[in-house]
């Protein structure tokens, strides 16, 4: 049986009725990722032994008929960045000088674990995840699997890559910017990114800190269904996150199966302001006019942005950099100045960002603010009319892997200079909002690239998304035949 073609609710079944045992998932699993994985260099660490004897632990339960949970069994994958799983070891994206031991389970993990599944290592990501290429100094680039040498996406490019490649089945994701929708979109997956509050985040001993822009804890998977059942398990209200909703808790699972017909959807190539590759534009407005067959209404829409494409990404920058730059200046007290003793491991362009952010005054951040009200006011007058935007997730396919730890994107697009940390992707607005977005496969290019459709919905209306995304797959179910079917690569 090719465990690696299965989503993890069907094996989980599989596993729950006894037709396969969680040792032999594992076994099978471990095998798959020590062929497999240096080819794209998802993994930045395994702990193949410790799954083996969660492994065996599970079956013991499921011998004595405990309900386990709907992902029995299923091997996982945590992000190498913030701390995930208490004990194991988190690098802030391949930063050497950082390397800690996590002090905390993530949200992710907590859910994972308790419907039954099993992490079996950290995936790779980006000095401090900022950026949305994967790449680093300490681990080096993860490819897509449809094409080794062209990059996964960040900045949870390793966790897309090993759900893709089968190498598991769910990868940890966390997404300030568009890190889970990037590189779902270059690596062919179904990555979802929920409504500011819906999934608790506590963060000390700044609280507000995932605010600017709202940074999330979520999930990349091989489908729609399996998305909605970690989302079930990873929402909740927690009085510590700041921003965190109180509401009853919704079945998604069940919610993601509402009717579509008549949803207004406006769709646009590039919220006005974007240069976009042709080949990604058709494909993408191919998959948002298939909408129609659902009984959608399918409009272009007119974005009134008043900055560039460029502005918008470099606020990004710099409201990330609020927060990072304020560490590394509170770690100075400490005697840990990292750029000073180790500015070999990290990226130029993040030491250049958070120079900035150290020399911005008190009128800089009220324009940072005013820059964002603006993208929230622009986006709320297109939802006053359309239930669902559409768009491209990035204005371009795959870049090419570079051989120095820092691989960028795109330097230009039609000709049109871009910004290259996060200018080529149009999903940094939701994180600015707070909205839901997911990324669907959309397509692959002629060089058999995968291109990804954004699917935005209005704020704390998730189900909206995952309904959007579900009636998708239904009619357009995507493969996975070409990159598990790859030669490996010595």
């Amino acid at each position: 049986m090719e465990l690696e073609r299965l989503s993890a609710c069907q094996l989980g079944k599989l596993v729950n009725d006894l037709e396969v045992s969680p040792t032999d998932v594992v076994a099978y699993f471990t095998k798959r990722i020590m062929e497999r994985n240096p080819s794209i260099n998802a993994f930045t660490y395994t702990k193949f032994a410790e799954a083996m004897i969660e492994a065996k632990s599970l079956e013991q339960r499921l011998a004595k008929n405990e309900d386990v949970g709907p992902f029995a069994g299923v091997p996982i994958a945590l992000k190498d960045f913030l701390p995930s799983k208490k004990g194991w070891t988190n690098s802030h994206g391949g930063v050497a000088a950082m390397i800690r031991e996590d002090t905390e389970d993530s949200v992710f993990y907590k859910a994972a674990r308790e419907c039954g599944a099993i992490a079996i290592g950290k995936t790779n990501a980006p000095a401090f995840a900022f950026r949305g290429t994967t790449d680093n100094k300490l681990y080096g680039p993860t490819s897509t699997p449809f094409a080794i040498g062209y990059n996964s996406g960040g900045s949870s490019g390793g966790s897309a890559a090993a759900v893709a490649d089968g190498l598991i089945l769910i990868g940890e994701g966390s997404d300030g910017g568009g890190s889970i929708r990037i590189p779902s979109s270059w690596c062919g997956c179904y990555g979802f990114k929920a409504s500011v509050g819906t999934i608790p985040s506590v963060n000390r001993p700044d609280g507000w800190s995932a605010s600017h822009p709202y940074c999330f804890n979520g999930a990349i998977t091989k489908t729609v269904e399996d998305s909605a059942m970690m989302l079930n398990h990873m929402q909740g209200y927690n009085p510590r996150d700041p921003f965190s909703a109180y509401r009853k808790k919704r079945d998604f699972l069940e919610l993601m199966k509402k009717p579509v017909k008549q949803m207004r959807i406006g769709y646009t190539d590039d919220f006005g302001i974007f240069t976009i590759d042709e080949e990604v534009k058709q494909i993408v407005r191919q998959a948002a006019l298939s909408f129609q067959e659902l009984g959608c209404v399918v409009e272009p829409v007119d974005f009134k942005f008043h900055y560039s494409q460029n502005d918008y990404a470099e606020l990004w920058c710099k409201s990330i950099c609020f927060d990072t730059a304020t560490d590394m200046e509170l770690w100075k007290k400490d005697g840990f100045d990292i750029v000073k003793d180790h500015r070999n491991e990290l990226p130029e362009e993040f030491i250049y960002w958070n120079d900035v952010m150290l020399k911005s005054s008190i009128v800089d951040l009220r324009k940072i603010n005013e820059m964002r009200t603006e993208i929230l006011d622009v986006q709320e007058d297109v939802f006053e009319t359309y239930d669902i935007i559409l768009s491209p997730v990035t204005i371009c396919p795959p870049v090419k892997n570079t051989n120095d730890g820092n691989t960028k994107g795109p330097k230009e697009v039609n000709g049109k200079q871009i910004e290259q940390l996060i200018g080529f992707c149009e999903t940094f607005f939701e994180n600015f909002t707070g909205n839901p977005a997911a990324s669907i496969p959309a397509g692959l290019t002629k060089e058999g690239l995968p291109v990804g459709l954004q699917i935005i919905g209005r704020k704390f209306m998730d189900e909206d998304v995952l309904a959007a995304s579900y009636a998708y797959e239904q009619i357009h179910p995507w493969s996975y035949d070409i990159p598990l079917a790859r030669k490996i690569t010595k």
